[in-house]
């Protein structure tokens, strides 16, 4: 079964302007056209591969079903793996936890 959380890591500053925006959109949105997301037993290897050395960061559970924007599943082809994708900004109130991770 499908958790009904899945999991984004920011820095704190960008997640205090999604505050004061009512909504969120990482910074390379633009780029990559959707926000990248985990499942919690991905999220270890996504600050690892992606995070290591950095500071401030935070990581937002998200519910799912809050989401206003599609969620996607989509293969990430360099390990093989699905990831929850967002094609959209990311309503705050779905964010249902924010912990510090560094």
């Amino acid at each position: 079964m499908e958790s009904e959380f899945i999991y984004h890591i920011t820095t704190q500053a960008e997640w205090e302007q999604a505050k004061i925006n009512n909504e969120y959109l990482p910074l390379n949105y633009e780029a990559d056209g959707f926000i990248h997301c985990s499942i919690e037993r991905q999220v270890l290897g996504v600050i690892e591969r992606f995070y290591q050395g950095q500071k401030n960061l935070v990581k937002l559970k998200i519910e799912k079903e809050k989401v206003n924007r599609p969620v996607l599943f989509e293969l990430a082809h360099d390990i093989n793996e699905l990831f929850p994708h967002i094609y959209g900004s990311l309503n705050i109130d779905a964010v249902v936890e924010v912990e510090s991770i560094s």
